[in-house]
């Protein structure tokens, strides 16, 4: 248990706590605490010094001052209490943030996106929980506990020795409790998690789920999740609804034990009436907090289970993203004896070598599944080859800044992915000086993807809503706008997954225009699903099973590749 409270100290330390907040606050918690503290002690000359016929008029207004100048200092103190966790919280979500988008693809390979969301909301809301709503209140009750038994000391130490009995009975309790909590809070927080990820994931597909009628399929699987949930939040309600009553089952006894010594004392004659009151009035002082330490301690545990996620999360490591910066125009790249895999079980690429020359078309053509696509993504720098090397000119590509890299590339895959937002938007995106750039300039990059006609047509031109994962355009019009993006950054490397495949006749004409108006005096490289868009290229590599077993010209393969032969007799004839 110390390790995980170890944990948590340390992560909330690591925020940089703001320092005068804090200090206002606990400052403001011990003047509410003072103040309040001479509440009982008040009350007690009220009680013992009441006469019928002489009311004391200034002692009742001393005591409802006390009282407001209390609220007073209570609600600074938890606003200041508040503060300091809100932004403890927002630094957390901040640094999460940043780590989540600057890890690897192969974290997100292996991870659903519903989990990662989970991590950053729910986890980090048990935390604000803890430090805004809690922690105010558990701190404002130790002070007050602390001063309440002081004075009650000073009062009469035999009965608040009596009091003490308590004591061991709510740690009794808390304990083993608490550590239940823990194990079904770290349960109840995988759980949260992987359901976030399955609906995420369906929604992300709703097209596919309604159009495989699946929606009774997913139902009983999300059905199933919520069954989990409840059970796992069931047994939390269990642990809870045991604490809270044992605690005020405590409380009740140790009050009934001081009024019934205290009624004694009071009738024996050696103690006044106003001190039972003060007593019992500094008594409650001292059991209301202690219900909200089960509360705190409760939620405690939570934390301990949403902080070790959270760590691990952290200590992830994220892409490198120094290097060198780095002009690769006209550069020959090189892929040198590189092998890749995903994991220990398969090979996706073994030994591949071939070279790419500086304002040349290189297609890459073969069987799906033999390794293309993972082309791609290793010169983006989303994997590293497991042996092997890739270079640009005399340089190792993982040299370069990552930021360097991937700003001289383009990529125009066969889905274009887009971001929910305008056309404007998605042109823009990812580019530092978006303010900077001109209507002018963007209408100039969509004529040259001959997007700029039925951008024309809608209603906002540029402003125009594309929708999630821009659903309200074709996909001939998307394709269009992700050349135009291209265009706009004027990549030096332009890397093309068959750009036209999933497109209608009259849209694939005007996306190959666009794409052949892009390619000019570019180094490219294309994945090939149809040999008839690769005919022309410079050169041609023909990769199956991650093995490359050719490299030539279309005419070259034909003549001499058996397997590419075949290819060319089943499409081109």
């Amino acid at each position: 248990m110390k390790k995980e409270n170890s944990q948590f100290l340390t992560l909330i330390l690591s925020t940089k706590v703001p320092k005068l907040a804090l200090s206002l606050g606990l400052l403001g918690s011990l003047m509410t605490t003072l103040v309040g503290l001479v509440i009982p002690l008040i009350t007690k000359e009220l009680v013992d010094g009441f006469d019928p016929s002489e009311f004391n008029t200034a002692l009742l207004f001393i005591i409802i001052g006390v009282f407001l100048l209390q609220a007073l200092f209570d609600g600074l103190s938890t606003y200041a209490l508040a503060y300091v966790g809100q932004r403890i919280i927002a630094k957390l979500r901040e640094r999460m943030w940043s780590k989540f988008i600057r890890l690897p693809i192969s974290y997100f390979d292996k991870h659903k996106s519903g989990e990662s969301v989970s991590r950053i909301v729910n986890d980090t809301s048990i935390l604000k929980d803890l430090i805004t709503q809690h922690f105010p209140q558990f701190i404002t009750g130790i002070i007050t506990i602390i001063g309440a038994v002081i004075i009650l000391l000073i009062m009469d130490w035999k009965m608040t020795i009596l009091m003490f009995i308590a004591v061991p009975i709510a740690c009794a309790i808390i304990i083993p409790l608490g550590r239940k909590m823990w194990k079904i809070s770290r349960d109840l927080q995988d759980e949260t998690a992987h359901f976030s990820g399955d609906i995420q994931q369906t929604l992300g597909e709703i097209r596919l789920m309604k159009a495989s009628n699946a929606e009774s399929e997913e139902q009983q699987n999300g059905n199933q999740n919520i069954k989990n949930l409840f059970k796992f939040g069931l047994k939390e309600a269990t642990v809870s609804s045991l604490i809270r009553p044992l605690m005020q089952l405590t409380n009740m006894l140790m009050v009934v034990l001081i009024i019934t010594y205290g009624g004694i004392r009071v009738a024996q004659g050696t103690m006044s009436t106003g001190s039972l009151v003060a007593f019992l009035l500094y008594l409650l002082q001292i059991t209301m907090p202690i219900g909200s330490f089960a509360m705190f301690f409760t939620q405690l545990q939570k934390a301990r289970g949403a902080t070790e996620r959270i760590m691990d999360i952290l200590s992830l490591n994220e892409e490198a993203q120094n290097g060198i910066e780095k002009d690769i125009s006209n550069k020959t790249v090189y892929f040198d004896h590189v092998s890749f895999s995903y994991d220990e079980s398969e090979q996706v690429l073994d030994n591949v070598t071939f070279d790419v020359q500086p304002g040349t078309m290189v297609a890459f053509a073969g069987p799906s599944g033999g390794g293309k696509t993972t082309v791609f993504g290793l010169l983006e720098q989303f994997y590293q080859p497991s042996s092997g090397e890739i270079r640009i000119g005399d340089t190792v590509i993982q040299d370069h800044s990552l930021h360097s890299w991937r700003s001289q590339i383009g990529y125009v895959s066969q889905d274009s992915p887009m971001m929910a937002g305008t056309i404007r938007e998605n042109l823009c995106y990812g580019l530092e000086e978006k303010a900077a750039i001109s209507d002018n300039r963007l209408w100039e990059v969509a004529e040259m993807a001959y997007a700029d006609q039925f951008i024309k047509e809608f209603p906002n031109g540029l402003d125009t809503e594309v929708g999630e994962r821009g659903v309200k355009l074709s996909g001939g019009q998307r394709q269009r706008i992700a050349i135009a993006r291209a265009f706009l950054r004027n990549p030096k490397i332009l890397m093309m997954d068959e750009a036209t495949a999933s497109l209608d006749s009259q849209s694939e004409a005007i996306v190959q225009k666009a794409l052949t108006r892009l390619m000019e005096g570019r180094t490219t490289l294309v994945i090939a699903h149809r040999l008839s868009t690769i005919i022309d290229a410079d050169k041609i590599v023909f990769i199956e099973k991650g093995k490359v077993t050719g490299i030539g010209s279309h005419s070259e393969l034909v003549a001499e590749h058996p397997l590419y032969n075949e290819f060319a007799k089943q499409q081109l004839t």
